[in-house]
């Protein structure tokens, strides 16, 4: 009998508007990452600028928190996995050619079941 592997999946709404609360699920999920738990951050609404090529390096900064180019590029060595909603990017006009390497676009249905497999969501 094997082991269920735990997950978190992590809701990031905010993005450069609110640069500090944008830092704080990279920093639970690459923690998670490292205790080997699986790590999903969904971004969501201004979230999704985070997810476009080239805006994680004028991110400012976030509190005590390293750089978000920092921890995106950890979550994302580390096996985090990234969606980003299609409504929210299309209605931002950014392209998905235009997000970064590794994300993937998803919608509601996907969200769902992805918090029901969760073992805990948290939001920010």
């Amino acid at each position: 009998m094997t082991e269920k592997q735990e997950k978190i999946l992590y809701m990031c709404t905010c993005g450069s508007d609110r640069s500090e609360m944008a830092h704080v699920p990279f920093v639970l999920a690459n923690a998670a990452l490292a205790m080997d738990i699986e790590a999903t951050i969904v971004m969501q609404g201004e979230g999704v600028v985070i997810a476009q090529k080239g805006n994680a390096e004028k991110m400012p900064p976030g509190g005590g928190f390293p750089p978000i180019k920092e921890l995106l590029h950890n979550f994302m060595e580390m096996g985090g996995k990234m969606l980003v909603c299609g409504p929210c990017i299309k209605s931002r006009n950014i392209a998905e050619s235009d997000l970064i390497e590794g994300a993937q676009i998803t919608a509601a249905g996907s969200v769902n079941i992805a918090a029901l497999e969760a073992d805990a969501v948290f939001v920010f």
